[in-house]
Formats: structure tokens, sequence, C-alpha cells
């Protein structure tokens, strides 16, 4: 069954503008009209090339648009399942791994120590007064969009644009991040039962090379002794690059589980919304009852003098580690892209957002208390801290135990996170912003299946072959200004749209919660490091060329607001994007701007090439984008 054109979709609150002919001197003018003459004219003929960003949706050709019925989601979740939903998105590798690098430090940060426990509570307060928001829109708009259509009713269409693909951070890139630490995991927990898959299957070929480097050079300068020091890590990703099999000369490394795990997932999704949250419902339980095993099982071997002190680090330690489990906390604004499946969504939606928050922040609360009481906080920088804690006591069985709670934990993560990006792509293809083939549903099981197929393969694909820690650090800081915009998103509604029905409502008025939220979550994003505002910068610029490319001249919105098919300079403004995000993602990310001038204007500094090449892309760019937006301005004056 075909999705009809998106642009059949009409605002009911936005009339079209009748079509322009001109008449034998070239002037425009409508029918039926004089239409303007002389400056007026010149005036009422321009067609800007922004004209209609900032032109937001109603919410009822919002609503409308969801009740299509060639474009209809089947609904069929309750508030049980939606909180599990959230439970399942939000606990995850996060606990499982997160908390004991906020814990202990390293990598450039201050640790908490045990005050890990309030750095939970401090970033549960903040995804708290973002779930208050999340849950009125929910319950107000219960479409599919999430954070991307609440944009668009309050913020118009550029930002609805940005906040959209600013959720491929949170959905499809955190995934990534995810179906990797699945597969370590996966593979951690086959190792203690026997099973060892060959290594060139289990890492991807950037690691593999970095560690074959790492060994290479300590050999060449410290001979064995330095080798050994480099750890078992190290040394078994270079042994899996030495032993892979080659094809046409190169190292065949993938990750593979991290592949299999995720199609598998996809799967999953394409057959149907009941069966997929059945299966989360059933990893959520299961995971649920292995951290209450490690929460009882580890209370009897706490030792509160692991307690003190505290607060090693102060305050600073505790905003660091905030800012870094906010990762852990990830996962509940999941729960609204469900929206359009649920039976009830304007009473369930509410109901699962804040039920699934305040459940999984007491979890974590104690799951943090027991683990530094179990063992110094300075040995918990591990991958797998909760299993650490037990083989320092000299306990393996639990550590079994703990490595299949991490497997159904990581896997209810990735099915939650793998039905939310199929669902915002879906939207924005609704919208005109994304092709039309984007807003098909499968005739027979109702789900957005191309978006599904389409998300899980380029996931499965990245999972194979990416480096985690340089697709993790994307994560935060994309999720953290998603929560931004939804808190402003509240006020600018409260005061647009007085009068709109509104099941749930954030309390004590439309300024305090909200204005908290995105105060709380710019502060997050302060602390966390220069390569991570980079990169999001980069994606962003990347996301405007798309824009420009494509969703600007087909945007349904903007077709009714009388926008030009190909407006002048649109081309190059695109092009413009599309060079300066190459150069932001060429430049180094460690360093600061005056840094990465002084780099590019030194020929003998390490980095000169690539501050160069950069800049010089960034700058081309602008010139590029300046030029396209002048020859627009140009073409409207003559």
């Amino acid at each position: 069954m075909c999705v009809p054109q998106v642009s059949s979709l009409r605002e009911p609150s936005v009339a079209p503008l009748p079509p322009a002919v001109s008449d034998s001197r070239g002037a425009e003018r409508t029918h039926g009209h004089a239409g303007p003459r002389g400056p007026a004219a010149k005036l009422a003929g321009r067609k800007p090339l922004l004209q209609g960003i900032f032109r937001t949706k109603s919410l009822n050709a919002i609503l409308a648009s969801a009740e299509n019925p060639e474009s209809q989601l089947r609904r069929s979740l309750g508030a049980f399942q939606l909180t599990l939903l959230g439970i399942g998105a939000i606990i995850g590798a996060g606990i499982f791994s997160t908390v004991g690098t906020a814990a202990a430090g390293g990598g450039g940060h201050a640790g908490a120590g045990p005050a890990i426990a309030l750095s939970f509570v401090l970033t549960a307060i903040t995804c708290g007064f973002a779930a208050l928001c999340y849950a009125e829109f929910a319950s107000m708009v219960p479409v599919s969009g999430s954070a991307y259509t609440y944009a668009y009713a309050t913020l118009g269409e550029l930002v609805g644009w940005i906040i959209g693909w600013d959720l491929i951070i949170e959905y499809a890139v955190g995934n990534v991040a995810v179906a990797i630490s699945w597969a370590g995991y996966f593979q951690e927990l086959l190792h203690n039962v026997g099973i060892d898959l060959p290594g060139w299957l289990c890492i991807d070929y950037r690691s593999a090379a970095q560690a074959a480097q790492q060994v290479a050079e300590a050999q060449a300068h410290g001979g064995s002794a330095a080798v050994q020091a480099l750890g078992a890590a190290v040394l078994q990703a270079a042994q899996a690059l030495a032993a892979a099999p080659h094809l046409l000369g190169v190292p065949v490394v993938l990750n593979l589980p991290a592949f299999l795990i995720v199609m598998l997932i996809t799967v999953i999704l394409v057959i149907g919304i009941r069966e997929s949250v059945w299966f989360n419902s059933a990893m959520v339980l299961l995971k649920l009852a292995i951290i209450t095993f490690f929460v009882i099982l580890g209370f009897f071997y706490v030792k509160p003098a692991n307690w003190h002190p505290f607060a090693p680090n102060g305050y600073h330690g505790i905003f660091t580690a905030a800012a870094i489990i906010f990762f852990a906390y990830i996962g509940f604004d999941a729960v609204s892209t469900a929206a359009e499946e649920t039976k009830n969504p304007k009473r369930d939606m509410p109901i699962a957002i804040l039920s699934s928050l305040v459940v999984c922040t007491f979890i974590y609360i104690l799951v943090a208390l027991v683990l530094t009481g179990m063992l110094p906080w300075r040995q918990l920088d591990t991958a797998e801290p909760l299993a650490t804690a037990f083989s320092a006591l000299g306990m393996r069985w639990p550590t079994i135990i703990i490595s299949l709670g991490a497997v159904f934990a990581t896997t209810s993560v990735l099915l939650v996170f793998q039905l939310g990006q199929p669902r915002i792509f879906f939207s924005m293809a609704r919208d005109g912003l994304l092709p039309p083939w984007a807003a098909k549903v499968h005739p027979k099981y109702r789900t957005p299946h191309v978006t599904t197929w389409l998300t899980g393969i380029v996931v499965a694909v990245f999972s194979a072959v990416a480096n985690i820690n340089e697709v993790v650090e994307l994560t935060n800081i994309g999720t953290l200004f998603a929560f931004v915009l939804v808190c402003a998103g509240i006020t600018i509604l409260r005061y647009k749209d007085p009068g709109r029905q509104r099941p749930f409502r954030v309390p004590l008025g439309p300024w305090l919660i909200p204005l908290l939220g995105a105060v709380f979550c710019i502060f997050l994003m302060f602390y966390l490091p220069p390569t991570s505002w980079w990169r999001f910068i980069g994606w962003l610029v990347l996301g405007m060329s798309i824009y420009f490319s494509y969703g600007y001249t087909h945007s349904v919105v903007g077709k009714e607001s009388g926008r030009p098919a190909k407006p002048p300079g649109q081309n190059l403004a695109a092009l413009g994007f599309l060079l300066a995000a190459a150069g932001l993602f060429i430049i180094p990310h460690d360093a600061g701007l005056p840094t990465l001038l002084r780099e590019a204007a030194d020929s003998g500094m390490e980095d000169h090439l690539r501050s160069l090449i950069g800049l010089a892309l960034i700058a081309l760019g602008l010139i590029s984008g300046v030029f396209g937006v002048a020859g627009a301005r140009r073409a409207e004056t003559r």
C-alpha cells in the first residue's frame, strides 16, 4: 500500500497563497487582483531564500496528519508497557559501565568517588524538569515525532529540522555505541562459560590498528616489559589484527556480534510494535532481577570505610560525574516516540515518562552506594565495574550473572532506541522534510518498515566498524540540546496557544520548571569536553546542508506559505554548509580556535595540515553561503 504524497496533508489554519502569473511587462499579479504597483510590487514579488523557515506547524495539522489512515500506526500500548519501555531504554550500558569511570575519574576528568550517588541525584533533577515538559507535550500532541514535533509546533520549521537531525545523535549514533557495548558484554559472557570467538570477529579495524600501533611503539621504546604494561585489552586487540585473514591484502576485522544483534532487533521491530514491546518487557524484568541480585548480594560485602572521603574531588568531581552519567539517563524521552501507538496517550504518556525516571533513579542510587561501598572508588575505572567489584573479592560466579544482566540491559536499550529513530524519520517525512518513501507503513504490520530497515542497516554497519570512543561523545550533548529546546517550547506554547487542552500540565506555571530544566541542561553541557562541542557543531552544520538541499523546497508548510520551488542561491548555500561541515570534522577536536589558528599558521606543528585544511574548508563554506544568500537578494531586487 503506497502512502499518498505528503504534500496532500494541508494545514487547516494556513491558506495557500494564490498562484502568481506574469503580465506582458514581467510584473507579477494574482488572479482576480490588480496587485500592488511600484515599489510595493517589487517587494510583493520577492521570494526570499529563507522564506518561512521559522513558520510553525499548527497542532491541529500535526494531529490530523497522524490520523491519515494510510500512514497511521497501530495503537496497542498501555501505561505499564510504556513504563517498561522507558526503563528498558534508561537502564543499560550507562549503569553497567560509565558509573565506574564517573566514580573513579580518568581521561582528563575528576571522579566523584562515593558521591557518585549525589551525581545521580543531580542528573535525575535535571532530567526530571525535562521529563515534566516532555509529559505535557506527549499528552497534548500524541504523535511519534517526539522533540522534533514539539519544536516544529512551537519554534518553527528550521528549529524542528535541527532538533530532528540532532536526535539522530541520541538514537542512531547512541545505538552504535550501545551495540558495541553489547558485543563486549556478550563476549565476556561467552568467555566466562568457556567459549571464545576469534578476536578479528569481535573488534573494529580502527581499534585493532590503534592497539597494534601502541604495541609497536611500546616495543620500540621499552621492550617486552612496556608491552605487558599496556594491559590485556590492548594486547588482545593487537593480536586480533595480526591473526585476521586478508582479503585483497586488507585485514578482515569487524565486530560481527554487534552487527548481528542490531539486525535481529530490526527484524523484531519490523514485525510489530506489540511483539517488540513484549520482547522488551521480558528483557527489562530479567535485568531488574539481576540488578536486584547485585544490590542484595553486594550489600553483605559493603565496607563503610570505602565511603570516606565521600566527595574526594568536591563539587567539581560531582558536577563532572553528573555530566558523564547523563548517558545513563538517556532514554526516558524515547517513550514519547511511541505516542501514536498508545491506546490512551493523553493519560498514559505522562505516567510512563515520569514513572520510568523515578524507578531508574532509585535503582541507580542503590547501585552507586553498594558499588562504592564494596570497593575503593579508585579501583572502579573499568569497563565492567559491577563485575570488577565481585572479581576483586575473588568471586567469579557472580560476574557471570552480572555479564548476563548487562547483555539483557543493553538488548532492551537497543530495541527502544531502534524503535524511536525510525519514527522520528517517519514524522519528518510526513512533513515533507524527508522523501515520501520514509513515511510508508507496512500494509500488514502497520510499522514504519522502510525507515526501520534503513536505520537498522546503517546502525549495524557502523557498529561493526566504528570505534566506541569516537561515537559515544556526541550522544550526551545532542540529547541535552534537545531537552533545552523542549523546555523552551513549553513556555512558548503556553502563551501562543493558551486555550489548548492539556491533559497534563507542568506544575508551578509556564516559567519556573521549563527555565530550571533549560538552565540545568546547559550547565551539564558546560562540563562536556571540547571534542563533543566541535563534533556536535559539525553535525548540525551537515544537517543544514541536507535541509537546504531537500527539506527546504519540499516542506509541506513551506509550500503552503508560497515558498518558491527553486529559490536562487539554494544550492550554493547547501554547498557552503557541506564544506563547512567537512572542515569542522577535519580539524583537531581537542583544541580551541586560537590553537587551531596557530597550528594552521605554523608548518612545524603536529596538526598543521589538519588545521589548515579544516579551517580553509570552513572559510570556503562561509564564503559560499554568503554568496548564495547575496545572489538570492540580487535576484529579488531585479
